[in-house]
């Protein structure tokens, strides 16, 4: 028996509020939630869904990747897209519903809670006058941008990364934080950091995320890629749909280690006390963005002014006051949100 199942076998599973029965029932509440969700005819979204507004003419690609942080410059201005969440009365947001601190289902009220849900409401306040104008769907990692595509959600808040190469498919707000990749494991492992003790180590991490990305360009010799990954036969155990699900892949010893960003990571050490971030500090440098359709650049410009608004005010910005609600505890130090 390795001493990841030793440690986390099924009769002694740790963490907040029972790690694996909270991602079990988020799993069964996401695909409930995303089940309506799903366009049967090929074509446009029917009335009232989002991405009724006009496309602007894309970017290069060089012209993107040269700066991929820069977005429309922040307004209060009206147009199509934005017209038609008040036409809606309601911002439809592709959100998590398994990361603790960031985007979770309180257990209590079953409400969605936690920092980048604060943003959301913030945006709809903006925009409808009411924080609770708001239709959250669930989505997992994996289908971030495909909500956007076929316009199943005006936004996503879901801690994602601007990239050079998701600005080629959606657009991005300026970032509302900083976070970077780490490795998360037991406590007891041999498992230092993102180094060649992963060499031979089974390592988990979400379909779509920077995580896989990093992997793919340098794993150490670790043990990261399913046999028949992205195929019917894919057995979703060392990539998987939802980032939560490498914590309990972990918990029940079928990987060793998890890579993911050290936001997220810190919420997972939070809910399961076994587990610690390994390494120093990140190994990569990420910015996290507020994602619209490509093209609706009214709505990206309305956010970034929402984002303005929301940094303001120093020590007593709402910024500052969510960090420290939500992510101080796990991510201490962080002084200020990070500039557009």
């Amino acid at each position: 028996m390795s001493r990841a199942r030793d440690r986390y076998g099924r009769g002694g599973l740790r963490g907040w509020g029972g790690v694996t029965g909270m991602a079990a029932a988020c799993a069964v509440t996401a695909a409930v939630t995303l089940l309506p969700l799903a366009r049967h005819d090929g074509g446009a979204a029917g009335e009232g869904a989002p991405g009724g507004g006009a496309v602007t003419a894309d970017r290069t690609l060089a012209e993107e990747c040269a700066e991929p942080g820069a977005s429309p410059p922040a307004s209060g201005a009206d147009g199509p897209a934005v017209d038609g969440i008040k036409q809606r009365g309601k911002l439809i947001a592709g959100v998590d519903q398994n990361s603790f601190r960031w985007g979770y289902r309180n257990p209590e009220t079953r409400r969605l809670e936690g920092f980048d849900i604060d943003l959301v409401r913030a945006i709809a306040e903006d925009i409808l006058g009411d924080p609770d104008a708001v239709v959250f769907r669930a989505i997992p990692t994996n289908q971030r941008i495909a909500a956007l595509e076929r316009d199943r959600v005006d936004i996503v808040v879901r801690t994602m990364t601007i990239n050079c190469e998701r600005l080629e498919q959606v657009s991005f707000s300026t970032a509302y934080f900083r976070a970077g990749q780490q490795v998360l494991a037991p406590k007891g492992s041999t498992i230092t950091g993102y180094n060649t003790s992963l060499k031979g180590k089974r390592v988990c991490s979400a379909e779509g995320s920077t995580a896989y990305e990093a992997l793919e360009k340098k794993s150490f010799g670790a043990l990261y890629k399913d046999d028949f990954d992205g195929t019917e036969r894919d057995r979703d155990l060392l990539t998987v749909p939802n980032q939560l699900d490498c914590l309990v892949r972990l918990q029940l010893g079928e990987v060793d280690a998890i890579v993911t960003d050290n936001a997220l990571a810190a919420g997972q050490a939070a809910q399961d006390p076994a587990v610690e971030l390994k390494g120093k500090a990140p190994f990569t440098t990420e910015y996290y963005g507020v994602a619209a359709k490509k093209g609706a650049d009214d709505l990206v410009a309305r956010v970034n002014k929402v984002l303005v608004d929301y940094r303001a005010g120093g020590e007593n910005s709402a910024w500052m006051t969510s960090y420290r609600h939500w992510l101080a505890a796990g991510l201490p130090g962080i002084k200020a949100p990070p500039a557009p």
